[in-house]
């Protein structure tokens, strides 16, 4: 299973991306949330070049991966599903579930450290909301992101299986809580009980940092009410809410060259973070 796994994790990886990019990128064309002031010929060459080279760069440092490192843990009998004996369906379904905690409590660690928002800042730096910018993360902080994942794997000692489902899951529904889509009200009140939506996401990237530092959720909705980080609502509507950050505020910073070096640039301002 876990040579098959292995195998077509690439193929597999791929075909859902695509899939859910094309379909999220039309359902944006067709029912958008809110109006685009910056197009998407602007910032959509540098958000989906920063995707190709994030992939480039966990596969020149991370050969095997997540699902590599799970299938090691088993070989070598590291970790908790390796030790206790557990029903496949049950070790598959709590990695699943321990993995998103672990993302979430990663999430609020990258907006407490300061030298981990400077890189994660630049995902908050885009100057519109939509299926890109749930792609747009610095490859220092993929790199930081996918060592801190197999540690958990290994630690875990998660079935490969869970950890392939949990990454092909947190890709699309990461393309899906950034979109900018328009849903019925009462629909997004019932996904919310399954889902991160867009709704709920969008508040993450406001302007205003009290509402920057909520909804920390990526794929499900239950840790940000569960740990007091959940804002239902932006304050100034999600029509009248700006989304980004204070600096970087230039078109010319969507650029990819710009994007890349973000890091190590001084703001015009400096804004101490909330700690956990």
């Amino acid at each position: 299973m876990s040579d098959t796994l292995l195998t077509h994790e690439p193929l597999l990886r791929g075909a859902v991306f695509a899939f859910v990019l094309l379909a999220m990128a039309l359902w944006e064309v067709a029912a958008s949330r809110r109006p685009q002031h910056v197009p998407r010929r602007k910032r959509w060459p540098g958000n989906l070049l920063i995707v190709a080279l994030d992939t480039l760069a966990v596969r020149l440092v991370f050969p095997l991966a997540a699902v590599g490192a799970a299938w090691i843990a088993a070989e070598q009998g590291w970790g908790l599903f390796n030790l206790v004996a557990a029903p496949v369906w049950l070790a598959v379904l709590a990695s699943v579930v321990v993995l998103d905690l672990a993302i979430y409590f990663q999430h609020r660690l990258f907006h407490a450290v300061p030298w981990l928002w400077r890189l994660h800042r630049m995902h908050h730096a885009d100057l519109e909301f939509d299926v890109t910018t749930g792609l747009r993360f610095h490859p220092l902080e993929i790199m930081i992101s996918m060592g801190i994942k197999l540690a958990v794997v290994a630690l875990l000692g998660a079935p490969a299986l869970a950890v392939l489902l949990f990454e092909v899951v947190l890709n699309a529904t990461s393309m899906f809580n950034h979109g900018n889509v328009r849903l019925p009200a009462r629909l997004d009140r019932l996904l919310r009980l399954l889902v991160v939506t867009p709704d709920m996401h969008r508040v993450h990237h406001s302007i205003v940092r009290r509402e920057t530092d909520s909804n920390f959720g990526f794929n499900l909705p239950w840790w940000d009410r569960l740990f007091g980080t959940y804002r239902d609502q932006p304050a100034a509507g999600h029509l009248g809410m700006t989304i980004g950050i204070e600096d970087f505020r230039e078109v010319r910073d969507l650029r990819l060259d710009r994007m890349l070096v973000q890091p190590f640039l001084s703001p015009h301002r400096q804004v101490k973070r909330n700690r956990l």
